[in-house]
């Protein structure tokens, strides 16, 4: 049972002038391939979705070399005398991204994105239908998903430690080894430029959600000058996803919780949590340290508060965590929480350490992640011993790629959106990738919670923001805090 509750969260927490010369680092201008439109795979068939696969080098230093390949999908624009060019798409995650475009219609992305745009999706490489990569990952370990357990105290951290090492091993040893060095957010973005010079663009414009606001910021960086505009929704720092981003996941659950304090406070009838924010947030404590000790429904301490975290990644899903606490409380039925495993699941989980792992050092000692879980506990007691904890990158190879610093060079055509109570990629992030851009951006702030802006908060102000910057090009001349709305 908590391998299927496991996966579900998985699922849940699974974002200029003239052409300058390409950055040190950044692919050569591509040969254009010709890309032949076709039947989408049956995960990915949408009314209006096309798909294809290009092929991009492994390794962009030998780009005559051993070639991979990305499956892309096209929604195209119907509103020819409209069309501006393509729109990149990525949902975050890492994770494959071929229907995204068609989720966005789905979504309610207004109908002049769709008639100013051929909207782009893809697959990361080692993704999807892109070429695979694997670590032979059981469902146990598939389960464990974005976020690392909480841990209880050292020796928490210590099992953790050991069950890292040993994806690590499967990782290295797998049949798609091969690919292991290169697989980063960098080749991704240089596979994008591949993706627009086989399209025949001279720009590309992109929208990024989540992990994928690193991947639109590597780009543009990359690539400053084949950018066209740049939405970026809900930010991950400047530095990508490190050890620094996990462990902000704590200031994430601590800015989001007291959402659902007040919703259950609002609902104290119906769920019996506590009558104001301050009973609410005492309940959470007091199950937390009861299922420690004793295990209810099969419901260990860690388990709850990452269910607890990963449900809050949507207003909706409040009613849920209502009645998740209701029936531990009193040790009764649970809630229906979550599918079990999807097809891929493994290639995902795998696909994101290969990804997240390549792109930076991660700590490599036990003793320094059980005293950073020590601290993180005390900083954050409702969440912090858990995104300290330990991943498979503590015992990755040295990455093959040094990272991309993201700085302030190139065009001002770059926009970002963010809730101030996101639990996954929290606002403190986003300000410092804010202060990295420089001139280049504009925020728009919304006094929302949850992950995910554009279309998914309704927020009217920001919505407008958005729109207006990717059919138009305008952005705000300053950056714009949008007030809560009705939902």
């Amino acid at each position: 049972m908590r391998k299927t509750w496991s996966i579900a969260l998985a699922l849940a927490i699974l974002a200029a002038a003239a052409a300058a010369a390409v950055p040190a680092g950044a692919s050569p201008e591509a040969s254009p391939q010709p890309v032949k439109w076709g039947q989408c795979p049956a995960d990915a068939v949408a009314p209006g979705l096309e798909c294809s696969t290009i092929k991009v080098p492994l390794d962009y230093d030998d780009p005559g070399g051993k070639q991979i390949d990305i499956a892309i999908s096209r929604l195209a624009s119907k509103k020819p005398e409209q069309r501006r060019g393509v729109l990149l798409t990525n949902p975050g995650g890492p994770a494959a991204g071929l229907k995204f475009p068609a989720d966005l219609r789905t979504a309610k992305v207004p109908q002049a994105v769709f008639d100013s745009y051929d909207l782009i999706g893809f697959d990361p490489r080692g993704m999807g239908h892109s070429t695979p990569v694997t670590c032979d990952l059981t469902p146990e370990q598939s389960a464990v998903g974005n976020v690392p357990p909480y841990a209880r105290n050292a020796a928490d951290v210590a099992k953790r430690a050991e069950q890292s090492k040993a994806i690590a091993r499967q990782c290295a040893a797998s049949k798609s080894a091969w690919m292991l060095p290169h697989v980063s957010t960098a080749n991704t973005a240089r596979d994008m430029d591949r993706i627009r010079a086989a399209l025949g663009e001279k720009k590309i414009s992109f929208a990024g959600y989540s992990w994928g606001t690193h991947l639109g910021a590597v780009y543009t960086t990359l690539y400053p000058q084949r950018g066209d505009r740049i939405m970026l929704d809900s930010n991950v720092g400047p530095d990508g996803w490190d050890y620094a981003n996990d462990r902000m996941y704590a200031q994430g659950f601590d800015d989001r919780f007291p959402d659902f304090a007040k919703f259950a406070a609002a609902n104290s009838a119906t769920y019996g949590l506590g009558s104001t924010p301050a009973q609410v947030t005492a309940k959470y404590f007091d199950l937390a340290a009861r299922l420690d000790k004793a295990p209810v429904r099969d419901v260990d301490g860690p388990t709850f508060r990452m269910l607890t975290y990963g449900f809050l990644f949507n207003d909706l899903a409040m009613p849920l965590v209502g009645k998740l606490w209701q029936a531990l409380d009193k040790d009764q039925p649970l809630p229906p929480m979550g599918p079990d495993a999807p097809p891929g699941i493994e290639n995902l989980v795998s696909g994101r350490y290969y990804m997240i792992c390549n792109d930076s050092r991660w700590p490599g000692s036990v003793g320094t992640y059980q005293r950073t879980v020590a601290i993180d506990r005390l900083r954050h007691p409702m969440f912090g011993a858990a995104g300290a904890n330990v991943q498979p990158c503590a015992f990755w190879p040295e990455p093959a790629d040094p990272p991309v610093r993201v700085g302030d060079r190139g065009p001002a055509n770059i926009l970002m959106l963010q809730n101030r109570r996101d639990p996954a990629t929290p606002l403190a992030g986003a300000e410092k990738l804010r202060r990295a851009f420089g001139d280049r951006a504009r925020m728009v702030t919304v006094d929302a919670g949850g992950h995910g802006v554009y279309p998914y908060v309704g927020n009217k102000c920001a919505d407008t923001a958005a729109t207006t910057c990717l059919v138009t090009g305008e952005r705000p001349k300053h950056d714009l805090a949008c007030a809560a709305e009705p939902r």
